[in-house]
């Protein structure tokens, strides 16, 4: 019974839009001027707290605009530095307010860039005279990895298909399909090639979790469906639309242009990486509750797991219309 409540409890504070990500950008608008943006997450009634230290060849030459918009705060002003800020260090504080690594991120005028992850153990960044491709490698990886396991709808969504398919060959063939899929939408999107606004996506993506949530009912009830004979198919339908999820998270925070394949790929390597993390940490806990529940607890505590998903969904999928 405390594991029935356990899950039950767990999926009703899933909240719609995950954790959204935090950055802080700093673009060269000129010769030693700089535009500062920092985009935090703020929990209710707390004020933002991650600021950008004083950089010692720079002073705050404009009277910083703040913006909130959910739970996002955005902060801007500008920097009028004696030098570039190449060779410099760059120093956050603040960065126990947010759940997850911030990313930093810097834009010159020749049309380089540098990206980087700060968190509180790491707070400091050397700004380099030109990006490594292995500093590309690891911010990327880690933001596709944090982005797949704090994206909840997503995982909703492999889940409900771990429920649906049971034999392994079809499961591989049906999460392939989905991976297929959102990294062909994800590319096409980042690259400029097709589009889709935000609002309508996100709005779907809640969509196809109420979809699958019934197709798992329905499976119970003895009926048939085109999801329950070929999950494949539906998965890489699905999957299309997720994939511009993906490309609107990862738009958010930018792309280097002189690496954006490299970026690109690396990004999508570690959502990868991510959703066989949550398959496996599924499986075993479902193979340890098998352990220790009878077949008809098992059964009891999936249905109420899935109506609650279905119902969480709706919900999204309504709040996200009339956002529109």
């Amino acid at each position: 019974m405390r594991i029935f409540l356990f899950f039950t409890f767990f999926i009703v504070l899933l909240q719609a839009d995950g954790v959204k990500p935090a950055y802080v950008e700093i673009v060269e608008k000129g010769e030693h001027r700089y535009g500062v943006l920092i985009k935090t997450v703020v929990e209710a009634k707390k004020k933002p707290s991650v600021e950008l230290k004083n950089i010692k060849v720079c002073t705050v030459k404009s009277e910083a605009t703040t913006q909130v918009l959910n739970t996002s705060h955005i902060k801007r002003y500008d920097l009028e530095c004696t030098q570039t800020l190449k060779g410099q260090t760059i120093e956050l504080e603040g960065l126990e307010s947010q759940k997850t690594d911030l990313l930093l991120r810097l834009e010159f005028l020749d049309n380089s860039s540098q990206s980087a992850l700060l968190n509180v153990a790491n707070s400091t960044y050397m700004v380099e005279e030109a990006a490594s491709r292995i500093q590309i490698v690891q911010t990327y990886a880690w933001l596709g990895i944090t982005h797949i396991l704090m994206g909840y709808d997503h995982l909703l969504f492999v889940f409900l298909l771990l429920l649906i398919v049971k034999n392994m060959p079809r499961l591989l063939w049906t999460i392939s399909a989905f991976t297929l899929a959102h990294s062909l939408t994800m590319a096409g999107a980042t690259l400029g090639l097709v589009s889709m606004p935000q609002g309508p996506v996100e709005a779907i993506i809640a969509l196809s979790i109420v979809f699958l949530a019934l197709e798992v009912v329905n499976e119970k009830k003895g009926k048939s469906s085109l999801t329950l004979q070929s999950p494949w198919i539906v998965a890489f339908i699905f999957g299309l639309l997720h994939g511009f999820g993906f490309a609107g998270a990862l738009a958010e925070v930018g792309v280097p242009e002189e690496a954006i394949t490299l970026a690109l790929l690396f990004f999508n390597i570690g959502v990868e990486l991510g959703q066989l993390i949550f398959v496996f940490a599924v499986v075993l806990v479902a193979l340890l509750l098998q352990r220790f529940l009878a077949v008809k607890q098992m059964n009891l505590m999936t249905m109420v797991m899935v109506y609650a998903i279905g119902g969480l969904a709706s919900f999204w999928m309504i709040e996200r219309v009339l956002a529109f």
